[in-house]
């Protein structure tokens, strides 16, 4: 059943366009958080080709050039699949520090497409990777709680 896997991570993408009053403009992304657990849970619901259309979403939605959620998403998630291919047992912590590499990339990496390198938002975007990061483990919880639902479902 991947209506649940593609729902989350499009609702994931979809959660940054609300409207929040914040002078501070922290809100990590959801959706590229949500894909990422998805990929650690269970790889087999997520295929290799997805992060490109999720990140098509994602682009629509956000206002990033068209394109850069698409490369970079695909990139991570390429990076995330290669390295979980090498290691040999993994456990929570392994997880978390394989998506915080994979969401510093992307934010960064974002940062330096969407915006001139003169723009002063570097302290911003460490506070924004800081925050997903720190997320991260609440939204794998979110994940594997919607995947006992799917399981209890089918």
């Amino acid at each position: 059943m991947w209506a649940i896997p593609v729902a989350s991570v499009m609702i994931g993408s979809l959660i940054t366009i609300l409207p929040l009053v914040a002078t501070f403009p922290v809100l990590p992304p959801l959706g590229l958080m949500t894909l990422l657990a998805w990929r650690m849970l269970r790889p087999e619901t997520i295929r290799i080709w997805s992060p490109l259309p999720f990140g098509f979403f994602d682009d629509l939605v956000s206002g990033q050039p068209l394109g850069s959620a698409m490369l970079l998403w695909t990139l991570a998630f390429l990076i995330v699949d290669l390295l979980d291919r090498r290691l040999v047992s993994r456990d929570f912590w392994q997880d978390w520090v394989l998506a915080a590499g994979a969401i510093a990339f992307c934010l960064i990496a974002g940062r330096l497409l969407a915006t001139p390198l003169a723009a002063h938002v570097d302290t911003v975007l460490l506070f924004q990777v800081i925050a997903a990061v720190l997320l991260y483990p609440l939204v794998a919880r979110l994940v594997a709680s919607l995947d006992t639902r799917r399981g209890q479902s089918a």
